[in-house]
């Protein structure tokens, strides 16, 4: 097998979750950021980043397809250079006895990249990615307002995507505590969080000197 990815395609197996119980413990979760970097890294590269040998890699590699924490491998494409450089979120208050009637006109549109059901003022937020404005206009009010179970509408353009992972990990915020600790620590002189340096009585009078 040359990359992993290869298994990850339909064919290979029924993806989602068939009932295996998976826990997932520190070691998978090495391999999900491995994987987030590289989909397509191979099992024996895989399992010289984790750790692990190329056996146990292959073996929770399958384990994490078979319960459905990876659900499919795809590919990431550059939205502009596809000709799709315009993208929006579309708030959509839905009338509450028609939602099965949205849904289904919803999965209708191809422009729909993203839809979910949302608190507050709106009732669900689309993201579509088209190639122009005029393209939202007519998809706004030509297609949408004339769905009956959409009651209003409301438009954002995204003028830039600052900030988009394939996915986040539970140890990912720790990560980024720990690195944010590391130099306030290295300040204080090897002494280790928590502990307490004591120093003699004659360098704390010599140091005392020095100052005056």
């Amino acid at each position: 097998m040359s990359d992993i990815s290869r298994n990850g395609v339909s064919g290979g197996g029924q993806p989602g979750r068939i009932g295996i119980g998976l826990e997932l413990d520190d070691i998978h979760l090495k391999i999900l950021e491995v994987l987030r970097e590289n989909g397509r890294i191979s099992v024996a590269a895989l399992a010289e980043r984790v750790g692990i040998s190329r056996a146990n890699a292959y073996t929770r590699f399958e384990a994490l397809r078979a319960d459905g924490a990876i659900k499919r491998f795809t590919a990431e494409i550059d939205h502009g250079r596809a000709g799709l450089g315009i993208t929006a979120l579309i708030f959509v208050t839905v009338r509450q006895q028609m939602w099965k009637q949205f849904r289904a006109e919803l999965a209708r549109m191809p422009e729909v990249e993203y839809c979910a059901i949302t608190t507050g003022q709106h009732d669900a937020m689309i993201q579509v990615r088209v190639a122009d404005v005029a393209a939202v206009h007519t998809m706004v009010t030509d297609r949408l307002a004339n769905i009956p179970a959409v009651k209003a509408t409301e438009t954002v353009f995204i003028l830039d995507e600052v900030l988009r992972r394939p996915y986040v990990l539970p140890g990912d915020g720790r990560q980024r505590a720990t690195a944010a600790r590391r130099p306030a620590t290295e300040e204080r002189g090897d002494v280790p969080l928590g502990k307490m340096r004591f120093v003699g009585a004659a360098e704390g009078r010599a140091a005392l000197r020095k100052d005056d």
